[in-house]
């Protein structure tokens, strides 16, 4: 189902960019080159107008995440960017106040 879903690149270049020179200035090398093939699963359903959060991978609701689960915060220039890493795989991606993103192809 995953393989299904849009790259992240096709949909945000911007944002995959950013959080692969984030990624790479925080030493997390391997993260970075994992971020390149993030796929756009499911958006993040809370409502809120300043959240455009997203799962990259399948994750039961109401469940933890368990063993093998960090958290990575990020520092970008606006807003917040932080990832649920569970051994080694990006399996969220949180895109707090920062500006609506475009997707590739639409106008400003």
């Amino acid at each position: 189902m995953e393989q299904d879903c849009p790259l992240v690149r096709d949909v945000f270049p911007d944002l995959v960019a950013e959080l692969i020179t984030l990624l790479e200035s925080e030493g997390e090398r391997e993260l970075a080159i994992c971020a390149w093939d993030l796929r756009m699963v499911d958006a993040c359903r809370c409502g809120d107008d300043f959240c455009q959060s997203f799962q990259t991978a399948v994750h039961p609701q109401g469940q933890p995440y368990g063993a093998g689960h960090r958290c990575v915060p990020l520092l970008p220039s606006r807003g917040m960017l932080c990832l649920d890493v569970v051994d080694g795989r990006i399996m969220y991606v949180e895109v707090l106040d920062r500006p609506p993103m475009q997707r590739q192809g639409e106008g400003p």
